[in-house]
């Protein structure tokens, strides 16, 4: 059940603003910081959107840096239980939590692959994709050039955020 709403957050001061929503994008809280100058918002949309302008808007290496600090997915984090909980979450979702061990190899395999490809891990909104799904995207993206995977996994990001905020904030 969401637990905060559009007015709220329209009158919380910056750092309240902050704290609240520094998870949506992972890790980065920079993103809700530079939204909250963007106040007030009409709805939750509204406020998506001007999250993902604060992105689009920032420098490619902090774009870059963005993608950088999601986890890959099945990955160090997740076998060792520090995933972020909206991560663990979402990775649960689509049934990442219950790999068979030759699954947990392979998908180390192509986390490997990919990253050593691009610099930083695959992204894909999970709570929207299935594990079949999840690796063809993993096996297909890996051919991407560089500014195409960039796009996509800032795509991919956008959709996350977007339900993580449908799962916080109410109208």
């Amino acid at each position: 059940m969401p637990s905060v709403t559009i007015a709220d957050l329209n009158a919380a001061e910056t750092a309240r603003f902050v704290a609240t929503l520094g998870h949506i994008f992972e890790e980065s809280p920079w993103v809700a910081a530079g939204a909250a100058a963007r106040r007030p918002f009409t709805s939750v949309d509204d406020l998506h959107r001007a999250m993902c302008l604060v992105v689009a808007e920032a420098p490619l290496e902090t774009r870059v840096a963005l993608i950088a600090a999601h986890p890959d997915l099945v990955g160090r984090a997740a076998l060792a239980g520090t995933l972020t909980p909206s991560s663990r979450a979402e990775q649960a979702s689509a049934g990442l939590d219950r790999l068979e061990p030759e699954e947990i190899a392979m998908f180390s395999e192509l986390n490997a692959a990919y990253r050593a490809r691009f610099g930083f891990p695959f992204v894909i909104c999970v709570r929207e994709n299935k594990k079949a799904a999840i690796i063809a995207g993993l096996q297909t993206r890996v051919r991407n050039e560089r500014s195409a995977e960039i796009a996509a996994s800032l795509g991919e990001i956008a959709k996350i955020a977007r339900l993580r905020l449908a799962d916080l904030v109410r109208e």
